[in-house]
């Protein structure tokens, strides 16, 4: 029938409106935005300071398993592939809650999937920390891989979409800041305390982000997208300050949404050719991410430094200080320079790994923060339009949470083989991520999500 016609029709006329086509080519921000920039009001701050508490919550799960080792091996008295699997549960977790993620956050909005979130990761660091089995311990890593997964995915769509767009790219960032917040934190109190008591410091971010969550609005674009005009108008005010003029944004947020509302929401929608460029992007960076080795070094590292007859708690406390300096570099030069020259700092130190395992780790681990850490869910949040984007959130969590899962029960079984070729191998994968990010990956800075996601689909259509 004339469906898709009427589809590309009304997408076409949006990007015409939207986009100026001069210039063109692999950089989606070519082209002069029409909405002029906008404040950065209280509302938007306190909104995303709260989002981010989920960050710090899933930085404490990611780095727990290496700051709670040693403890819970000699108190449980489990074997090493026991341990691998707890670690690896938090993927396991991931992949369950990646198969509904996207949609959860469509049907019940950001903020109750946050609340859902945080529910869920008290519930699995209690039983982490009250935990007499492995079987107990298995569950609790479980709960926290299916609320990682949410918040990895809810968050940076939640500050994408209620951030003006000169400030999108930091603010959005700032997820990978707060998670690494939460893992320096887990390494430094591992070294000090007992690996219950670590849990329960873990689940305090959870609890302040429920409180918080009372005191901060619903996603403007969501309430449009559900059709909730006045609430929309509302809080988009809100968001932008009273006296602020919203027409402009308000017109295109909804002439964006109308047309893709008008038409399925269904999870092969997503498996268009007018979408394959998007998942390529998002799987690979996705993927790659993972592959790189990072999950390993984040969940393993005090091991690592034991392996190499290098002190753990200089070495563990030194990568938890590290991460936080290369987080607020990306933060701060994601709308200056770019997604694409960030992403392209990652696998440089790897190399160094085997002859220089200290300097390698700490370099490793601060070009990761600076570029692949947070910035593959920053784009994430961008490229993907409505109509799709709960079922992309989706596949690319679930793709994620795979990747990680198998990187970290894999890790100890593959030092057993070869400490030396297991980095070597990670290596060839950060050189294989270079490559790819500079071939397919296209820049986003500079841009509102309409005018970038219509960009997108017009230049599909053309």
């Amino acid at each position: 029938m004339d469906h898709r016609k009427t589809m590309e029709e009304g997408l076409l006329t949006v990007s015409e409106n939207l986009v100026h086509e001069e210039g063109a080519g692999n950089d989606y921000s070519d082209a002069t935005p029409d909405v002029g920039s906008l404040p950065v009001t209280a509302v938007v701050v306190l909104s995303t300071l709260v989002a981010l508490c989920g960050s710090l919550s899933f930085g404490c799960a990611l780095g727990y398993s290496s700051a709670a080792e040693s403890g819970i091996i000699e108190e449980l008295d489990i074997t090493l592939a026991e341990y691998s699997v707890f670690g690896a549960m938090l993927g396991i977790g991931g992949v369950v809650g990646g198969l509904v993620n996207g949609r959860i956050t469509d049907i019940i909005g950001r903020i109750r999937t946050m609340w859902l979130s945080e529910i869920i990761s008290i519930a699995g660091w209690l039983s982490i920390a009250f935990a007499k089995n492995a079987w107990l311990l298995d569950f609790g890593r479980l709960l926290l891989g299916i609320s990682s997964v949410l918040i990895l995915y809810v968050g940076p769509i939640y500050i994408a979409e209620i951030t003006p767009k000169d400030f999108r790219g930091r603010f959005t960032s700032t997820n990978q800041l707060m998670s690494s917040c939460g893992f320096a934190l887990m390494y430094f109190v591992g070294n000090a305390l007992n690996w219950r008591t670590i849990a329960l410091i873990g689940a305090i971010p959870s609890l302040l982000h429920i409180i918080g969550l009372f005191f901060i609005p619903e996603s403007p674009r969501w309430l449009a997208k559900i059709g909730k005009q006045k609430e929309f108008e509302t809080v988009l005010q809100r968001l932008r300050g009273k006296n602020a003029n919203i027409s402009q944004e308000a017109a295109e947020i909804m002439d964006y949404t109308e047309i893709f509302q008008r038409h399925s929401e269904r999870m092969l929608d997503l498996f268009q050719w007018r979408y394959a460029d998007l998942i390529i992007v998002g799987v690979g960076l996705m993927f790659l991410q993972q592959l790189g080795g990072a999950s390993a070094v984040s969940s393993y590292g005090s091991s690592i430094f034991v392996d190499a007859d290098f002190s753990s708690t200089i070495g563990t406390v030194s990568l938890a200080i590290i991460g936080i300096p290369g987080t607020i570099l990306s933060v701060l030069l994601a709308d200056k320079c770019g997604r694409r020259p960030l992403l392209l700092n990652l696998g440089r130190w790897k190399e160094l790994t085997p002859i220089f395992m200290f300097i390698g780790m700490l370099g490793y681990y601060a070009s990761y923060t600076v570029g692949m850490a947070g910035l593959p869910t920053v784009i994430m949040a961008e490229i993907f339009p409505i109509n799709v984007k709960g079922t992309a959130g989706s596949l690319l969590t679930l793709v994620t949470a795979g990747a990680g899962s198998i990187v970290i029960y894999t890790f100890n079984f593959m030092m057993e083989w070869s400490s030396a070729g297991t980095f070597f191998v990670f290596s060839a994968i950060c050189s294989l991520t270079v490559v790819s990010i500079a071939k397919l990956v296209r820049e986003t800075k500079g841009r509102t999500l309409e005018e970038l996601q219509a960009s997108i689909v017009h230049c599909e259509i053309r």
